[in-house]
């Protein structure tokens, strides 16, 4: 915890001791005497947490004294101290930001003592808050939170920082499991915005007939069941980033809506004639090629280009080389610090089971397969048995066959549906998917077979 520095400003050197004594009582404060508006001045670049300032003094006036204090910090609480009752003068000095203004009485060093006691706990607030930004500054630092070297990857991290440093929108493409929200979530905590909120929202987890309230929200009453006024997820987002994933599937009269709401940067709930302001940052995210949607007529073209902003395709992990090997021995040592278990290695033979495996489901799928292999082995490696790849005889030969990787992961996940009596909670958590994508699977399905 950083040292609250208190500086006392007061011409009267005896009043001076006085104050600074009675403030001094308090081993977390820092006192510093000053007796006149230069040498205060002179002391600003050392940073003082608080001011108690005496407007009467001889060497310079109250207020050219608070503007140069305001010019330095325009933040830096100030206590003016004030031997004359002046209405006009006190009302004058509040509206330009002063904490607050008191006059010299017998109860004087009190009220300072308890200005300070509030304005130190306003300090330690903040500085929790800037703490707070720094850790989740560092925890998304993406060189180290995306792990590899191979050029592809390279070429990311150069595309995340350039996307730091404004606020252009973001369409990230990529395979299921690739990391998509975890590029996301680094571009916002890394910008200007990391201290506001970031709000993601998967568009196929949305029901069609909810979609509208749930991201602009909704007044009360404004439809069976709108009980209560809800605040939208682009409200939430407001001055923050909004992450929507999956945008590919959101339906052609959704997309008109969303394409009104970015245009004209405010947003209408549910019921509701007053529109509200915003400023939100747009991040989306898609594992399907919206130029081919846009093509099939499936994608508005006008929001195609509203939202391409700065494009950011991640490769797929069998494209990224010996990545997957320092990917592995990233997900070994995390599980084992994670649970409290003995380091562990991987084998040669485990690494080469990794190296001929297609991983259909990328980073996520090689994640979900670490696990369960740390959990088998009976002893500090991991072996080829300990890795439990899904069963080669329900997949098309990935060599011989040309399958597309959509149809690959329907096969996984409809092997995995079989296995365990179609209950899509569990697959989901064999798989370390979300339920959102099995359900996707089955409606796609679903939809194939109405087309026969």
């Amino acid at each position: 915890m950083d040292i609250f520095k208190i500086f006392v400003v007061e011409d009267d050197q005896m009043y001076a001791k006085i104050l600074s004594y009675h403030l001094a009582q308090n081993p977390d404060y820092e006192v510093t005497v000053f007796n006149s508006g230069k040498e205060l001045l002179s002391n600003l670049y050392k940073g003082p947490s608080a001011i108690s300032l005496d407007f009467n003094l001889p060497d310079m006036s109250g207020f050219d004294v608070l503007k140069r204090i305001r010019e330095f910090d325009p933040e830096l609480p100030v206590v003016i101290v004030s031997g004359q009752q002046d209405i006009s003068t006190a009302v004058e000095l509040l509206k330009k930001g002063v904490y607050d203004y008191v006059l010299k009485d017998q109860d004087t060093k009190d009220r300072i003592w308890s200005l300070m006691r509030n304005i130190k706990s306003n300090f330690n607030l903040k500085q929790r808050i800037s703490n707070l930004e720094d850790e989740i500054g560092k925890k998304y630092e993406y060189n180290k939170l995306i792990k590899g070297d191979h050029p592809s990857i390279i070429n990311i991290f150069r595309l995340i920082e350039k996307a730091t440093k404004t606020s252009i929108s973001v369409s990230i493409y990529g395979e299921t499991g690739t990391g998509k929200e975890l590029v996301a979530k680094a571009i916002h905590y890394n910008s200007m915005r990391k201290s506001k909120p970031f709000v993601a929202v998967n568009v196929t987890a949305i029901p069609r007939e909810l979609i509208e309230s749930e991201m602009f929200g909704h007044e009360k009453g404004s439809f069976t069941g709108a009980n209560n006024l809800r605040i939208g997820r682009f409200e939430e987002a407001n001055h923050g980033t909004i992450f929507l994933d999956e945008i590919g599937d959101m339906d052609m009269n959704m997309q008109a809506k969303l394409l009104r709401v970015l245009q004209e940067e405010e947003v209408v709930r549910v019921g509701s004639n007053k529109t509200l302001k915003l400023d939100v940052r747009v991040i989306v995210a898609t594992h399907k090629n919206l130029l081919e949607e846009v093509k099939k007529g499936k994608f508005r073209e006008d929001l195609y280009y509203r939202l391409l902003g700065l494009p950011i395709e991640l490769p797929p992990l069998r494209a990224r080389g010996n990545d997957i090997f320092l990917l592995a021995r990233h997900c070994v040592d995390e599980f084992c610090q994670k649970n409290n278990m003995p380091k562990l290695t991987i084998s040669a033979k485990a690494m080469e089971k990794f190296r001929k495996y297609p991983f259909p489901g990328n980073v996520r799928e090689l994640k979900a397969i670490i696990e369960l292999a740390a959990v088998l082995t009976n002893t500090n490696t991991i072996n080829a048995e300990d890795v439990k790849l899904p069963d080669a005889s329900t997949m098309l030969d990935f060599v011989n066959e040309e399958t597309t990787l959509d149809e690959y992961i329907s096969l996984i996940i409809s092997h995995y549906m079989n296995k365990y009596d179609n209950k899509v909670r569990l697959v989901a958590e064999k798989l370390n998917i979300g339920k959102t994508t099995i359900y996707r699977m089955l409606n796609d399905k679903e939809q194939e077979i109405r087309k026969q």
